[in-house]
């Protein structure tokens, strides 16, 4: 099996060790022990207790990670999310910014840019955390196999989120580069990229491991059993599989009892904070809240006017809205900023004491990939799911009634509105191999990206390929 290079593994090293010592510092035969320094990954995690709180460790790990004891904002935190939607059409950076993204916003970004670099090594960390309760001794049991499996199905989503930043899609080319595989902790080898093909089938291996392990619901802030299944549904979906993708999403629309959150609570849901244990809408997001979180840098505070306010609607993705849709009604704002017409961002008001959680699976989302993957063979279950989630945002909608290409359209154009300002636009762009074509909100050279673009990948950081001369042969193009 392929491992990471010394670079990255030396990062989980620190942590290991620090988790270790912090496990054993207490007990009063820690003297006894092997010193702090000498901790193997093999020593970390003992019983049941140490899996739950390294498991605690990975989820807060998933906002981003720890540099120079400053808190990074890479993952879920602020930048998985910013991209999908900065990269595509959705959202543009203000004239008036702290300048963040600067560079995304002109698809300008050099080899050396710290936020891929730091999306790569967090995600990495992310996943070698995972690693290490996976491939924990500790005898089965309930626990254990909740443990286990939430282990699971997170190194799953930062695989593929990983997969579909640095790498083409998966109906581009199977054989493709991929990004390099890690199942093990070893410090000796360094690691070139895995194919696109074999990502994704320890992606699928994994979210079907997490299926079977997992029994318990601890609410929308840990992974559950149909969260492993709604991420499923939609890894098929990229991969081009639309039956298996339909398997998976009528699986958690049928038997999960979650439901979609109707109009008339879409401002509440999204002006709740906190993590949700009532089964409305959110299959999963990744928690930040007074204590665990990463303040100012936060995702809503870039959205926020009342914080740096940097992201605003595109003009186009505005005009998409009817004027009883309470997406458009609810979560968004008309302004003025940088002495421009703006569209304000209102999906993320809480950015003091409890601040967002962000949003990574939902049950809409779950029937739109229903929808999608039902066509082109049967255009009534399209209709019937792309209408189910169309009529509970726009309560004056009847729904669509359209048919062949046109209606695969409204599917695709239907995501667009329902999943705006949560990272998904990119990579919806990026399967359907579409251009990126940008409204005049955005500087002039950055309006039509073709999706053969260099720029359309993120690349392999520099440090990477400085560290590790198998993957420096296997940089993206264009960098």
């Amino acid at each position: 099996m392929k491992r990471l290079s010394n670079k990255l593994a030396i990062s989980l090293l620190a942590f290991i060790t620090a988790m270790s010592f912090s496990l054993v510092s207490c007990k009063k035969d820690f003297l006894d022990r092997k010193p702090y320094t000498s901790l193997g990954v093999e020593d970390a995690l003992k019983t049941e207790g140490d899996l739950l709180v390294a498991l605690r460790g990975v989820y807060a790990g998933m906002r981003g990670g720890t540099y120079n004891a400053v808190l990074r904002t890479d993952l879920f935190g602020r930048t998985i999310p910013i991209l999908g939607d900065l990269m595509a059409d959705n959202v543009y950076q203000s004239v008036s910014n702290s300048n963040r993204y600067t560079l995304y916003n002109q698809y300008a970004m050099p080899v050396n840019d710290a936020n891929a670099t730091g999306m790569w090594t967090d995600s990495y960390n992310v996943i070698l955390r995972s690693n290490n309760i996976i491939n924990s001794s500790i005898d089965a049991n309930v626990n254990v196999n909740q443990y286990k499996g939430e282990a699971h199905a997170i190194r799953a989503l930062m695989y593929f989120n990983l997969v579909r930043f640095y790498a083409k899609p998966y109906t581009d080319n199977p054989a493709g580069l991929g990004v390099p595989i890690v199942t093990t902790f070893d410090l000796n080898l360094k690691p070139g990229r895995s194919t696109i093909g074999e990502v994704y089938d320890l992606i699928l291996a994994d979210l079907e491991k997490a299926y079977t392990l997992m029994t318990v619901f601890n609410g929308s802030s840990q992974f559950s059993k149909y969260a492993a299944r709604a991420l499923e549904a939609k890894v098929q979906l990229t991969k081009g599989d639309k039956v298996k993708a339909k398997t998976a999403a009528l699986d958690v629309i049928n038997n999960s009892g979650f439901t979609v959150v109707p109009a008339a609570d879409v401002a509440a849901y999204w002006g709740n904070p906190a993590p949700r244990t009532d089964k409305v809408e959110t299959l999963f997001e990744v928690s930040s809240d007074a204590v665990g979180n990463i303040g100012f840098d936060a995702l809503g505070y870039i959205y926020n006017q009342s914080g740096y306010g940097d992201m605003l609607a595109s003009d186009d993705l505005y005009a998409l809205y009817s004027a009883t849709d309470v997406r458009r009604t609810d979560l968004t704002a008309v302004g003025v900023r940088g002495g421009l017409p703006a569209v304000f961002v209102r999906k993320y008001l809480n950015i003091a004491t409890d601040r967002d959680d962000t949003k990574v699976l939902r049950l809409s989302d779950v029937y739109l990939i229903a929808a999608e993957a039902s066509l082109p063979g049967n255009e009534a279950d399209a209709l019937t799911y792309l209408n189910f989630i169309a009529t509970r945002r726009d309560p004056v909608f009847l729904g669509y009634v359209s048919n062949g290409n046109q209606l695969f359209e409204d599917v695709i154009t239907e995501r667009r509105k329902e999943l705006a300002f949560e990272g998904d636009r990119y990579h919806d762009l990026n399967r359907l191999k579409r251009p990126v074509i940008r409204s005049a909100n955005y500087p002039a050279s950055a309006q039509n990206i073709l999706y053969t673009a260099a720029k359309r990948l993120l690349p392999i950081p520099q440090a990477e390929t400085d560290a590790n001369p198998v993957i420096r042969a296997q940089q993206n193009p264009g960098y």
